[in-house]
């Protein structure tokens, strides 16, 4: 069985892989490879989904782990949490919008939104990774 001390990891993980995938799919639509990019955005999002169920269970076993840095890497560590909470909050009706409009092969909307969409979601899962690194690498737990 995995350890829920675990999950941050494996957040972290599926948060970078979510990222290559979106980079991935934009490159491939840039391309005109829409069988592939259709595939990898498909995946982004069920990566996402995965990610988003493994943070909920973690938070409703472990809790919240307040930031221990000091100075002035607070109000930088602080900034990016809110702005990655609110747009992640943001980027989940976008997402779905986003794919809905490509499902219905409204192409025209679809790419309208995709634009806000894309940077919105990379931004997500990078600060996500960036959240980790300063939690639980740049400032480990103390025994």
């Amino acid at each position: 069985m995995l350890a829920i001390s675990a999950l941050p990891t494996i957040n972290a993980l599926l948060n970078t892989l979510s990222g290559i995938l979106l980079t991935t799919g934009y490159l491939l639509i840039r391309q005109r490879k829409i069988a592939a990019h259709k595939n990898c955005m498909l995946a982004a999002f069920a990566v996402s989904t995965l990610f988003l169920g493994s943070y909920l269970i973690y938070h409703y076993h472990a809790g919240s782990k307040p930031f221990p840095g000091q100075g002035w890497i607070r109000p930088v560590y602080y900034t990016i949490l809110i702005s990655h909470i609110l747009l992640a909050i943001v980027i989940v009706p976008l997402a779905l919008r986003t794919l809905y409009l490509a499902w219905k092969e409204r192409f025209d909307e679809h790419r309208r939104i995709a634009k806000i969409t894309f940077p919105l979601w990379m931004y997500v899962s990078v600060t996500g990774v960036i959240i980790y690194l300063m939690l639980y690498q740049f400032y480990p737990a103390t025994p």
